[in-house]
Formats: structure tokens, C-alpha cells, sequence
């Protein structure tokens, strides 16, 4: 949601941004941005390579310090981070369950219960070297919630996977944030992507270029200038295919 979104009264959001600068050798990379997520949505931040997206995830976790605005986050806020590349060395062995526990003391119980949530339960003594793309996100996506975070930030989560895990990975997305009732910030370069599972749209071109409900994003001159309306057709049509797609049980399909 934007600064003027829909926070219910006397209710904070979990992560609010006001005015907030990063700059790095004197250029700004992320400028006046306002942003504020509430526990249970799902806000996505989209924009080109290059635009700031990354700088100003890591400005919200406090890896890097604002250089104008403020952050708020909630007291005692738990975060759970998916990040847009964690490589682990191929020569050193490592199962699945062993990874996950080097992060968090969870019983391998839980951990495994955590994996069949998304679908992956069977992998607990594979390799890690030996998943595919879509697997290693999920793992990733498990590490992250283990430890009950309150705000899920998962950054280009889709990045190596092919269009069916992208389908299956947004469906278990959206099962964690109504599981976990934890708000969302998803990270992408592609709004189709991630039209089918988001609240809130925020494109970023260092500033905020627009805001809103998908649809309403996906027809603004400032998307249209960023990425063509080849795109924005593209982005038309597959609106239109999933807003007649209203059963659960067909969420986890391809819809091509």
C-alpha cells in the first residue's frame, strides 16, 4: 500500500517508508520513497534492472543506512529474507535438512512439516546440489519462514525457475501469508509475473514512478514508458485470463 493506503485505525503497518533516500557516492538510488505494508498483504515492487529495487529491500532489512526519510517497523518486527542469489559451494555436502538447521534450532519434525507445506517434503536428505531451480527456491522460501517472521521479503524469487514452478511458487506464497498472516514484499522486473498473487504495486525507476492495484499500474503512462506497451498488452491479456480463475483448487495450475 501506499502512505495513504488502507491501515486499519489505531493499527501500524508493519514496515512504513517516508520520503526515503539512499545514495551511494553522491547518487541517489532510491529517492522520496513513501511505501508502508500491512500484515496479511502482498505489495510488490517491480521496475528495470538497475532501478533501485534491491537498494531499497536492503534499506528496509537495515543492511544499508537511508541517506534522507525514515524507516518505521513495527517493535520486535520479525523478518524472514529470501534473497535474489545464494549460491552454496558444490564441493561441500549438505543436505536439505542440515542447511535449513544451520540457520534456525528447529527439529527435524518441523522442518520437515515446513517442507510439506510446500510441497517439497521428500527432499530432506537430498543434496542440496542436486535441486533443481524451482526446489532451491522453495528451500529457501522454507529457511525463511521458519522462524514465524511477521514480514516475508522475497527478492526476484522466481529468478531460474520456469514457468510452471513460477505458478506453483506464487500459489505457496500466497498459502504462507494466509497461513502466517505476515505481510509480503516481493521483489520482480516483471508485473505478469506477479499479477495473479498481489495486493499492491509499486514501480520503482529510483523514485516512485506509480502506485496501486495491478490493473491500474499496468495502464499508467509511467509503466507504459518503462516497459512498452507490447508488455502492457501482454500484461492485458493475462489479466483477463485470471480474473475468472475464483476456485483454490485451480490456483496451482498453469493457465499458459
Amino acid at each position: 500500500m501506499t502512505d495513504s493506503g488502507s491501515t486499519e485505525p489505531g493499527v501500524s503497518p508493519l514496515v512504513r517508508c517516508r520520503g526515503l533516500t539512499v545514495s551511494f557516492g553522491g547518487l541517489d538510488v532510491v529517492e522520496r520513497v513513501d511505501l508502508a505494508i500491512d500484515r496479511g498483504q502482498i505489495v510488490s515492487l517491480i521496475g528495470p534492472n538497475g532501478s533501485g529495487k534491491t537498494t531499497l529491500v536492503r534499506a528496509i532489512l537495515g543492511l544499508v543506512p537511508p541517506s534522507g526519510g525514515a524507516i518505521e517497523r513495527q517493535p520486535g518486527l520479525r523478518i524472514g529474507y529470501v534473497p535474489q542469489r545464494l549460491a552454496v559451494d558444490r564441493s561441500l555436502p549438505m543436505t536439505v535438512a542440515r542447511f535449513l538447521s544451520m540457520t534456525q534450532r528447529t527439529g527435524r519434525r518441523a522442518l520437515v512439516v515446513e517442507l510439506e507445506h510446500l510441497g517439497i517434503g521428500g527432499l530432506a536428505d537430498r543434496p542440496v546440489q542436486d535441486l533443481s531451480g524451482g526446489e532451491w527456491q522453495r528451500v529457501l522460501l522454507t529457511r525463511a519462514v521458519l522462524a514465524r517472521p511477521d514480514l516475508l521479503v522475497l527478492d526476484e524469487p522466481a529468478q531460474g525457475v520456469d514457468i510452471i514452478g513460477q505458478n506453483e511458487l506464487y500459489r505457496h506464497i500466497r498459502a504462507l501469508r494466509d497461513r502466517l498472516n505476515c505481510g509480503v514484499l516481493l521483489v520482480s522486473h516483471d508485473l505478469h509475473l506477479v499479477m495473479a498473487s498481489t495486493d499492491e504495486v509499486l514501480c520503482l525507476n529510483h523514485h516512485v514512478c506509480c502506485t496501486g492495484r495491478p490493473e491500474t499500474v499496468a495502464n499508467h503512462p509511467a509503466y507504459v514508458e518503462l516497459f512498452g506497451r507490447a508488455a502492457t498488452a501482454e500484461l492485458a491479456v493475462y489479466t483477463h485470463h485470471h480474473d475468472h480463475t475464483h476456485d483454490p483448487a485451480e490456483q496451482g495450475h498453469s493457465h499458459g
